[in-house]
């Protein structure tokens, strides 16, 4: 399997058909761009072995959270984290905790995200793992 194909296969096990989405979204505008997050984010890291997929997903939301600029990846990677598993207490958790790190912004702005998050499922009836 080469790394588009490993890619293509760690992120449809955080979103079902995630990697069709991505090549139609970003692919149109950015081809590369959309090849590189499928090899390399999740082709070579999600993909490497040692940590869980779970561990990954939330070390994710919290660099996301962290950054302070990446609302729309860390809505995605939020329900990327409901979808195989992680509750919602443990990512209001996971903010929470960056508050003494990354400071109340980052952490604020982190809460209102995963808020937005819950209220979408909530009214999509989407039932988290």
């Amino acid at each position: 399997m080469n790394r588009f194909e490993a890619g293509s296969k760690k992120i449809n096990e955080l979103m079902k058909e995630a990697d069709q989405a991505i090549i139609k979204g970003l692919g149109k505008t950015a081809p590369d761009l959309a090849k590189y997050v499928l090899e390399f984010i999740f082709g070579d890291l999600y993909s490497r072995p040692g940590l869980e997929l779970r561990t990954k997903q939330m070390l994710t939301i919290t660099i996301l959270a962290t950054l302070g600029n990446a609302k729309p990846q860390l809505s995605y990677h939020i329900n990327c984290g409901l979808n195989i598993g992680i509750t919602r207490q443990e990512i209001i958790d996971i903010l929470t905790h960056i508050s003494g790190y990354a400071g109340f912004p980052a952490a604020l702005n982190g809460i209102a995200t995963a808020k937005e998050v819950f209220v979408d499922r909530d009214q999509k009836g989407l039932n988290d793992q």
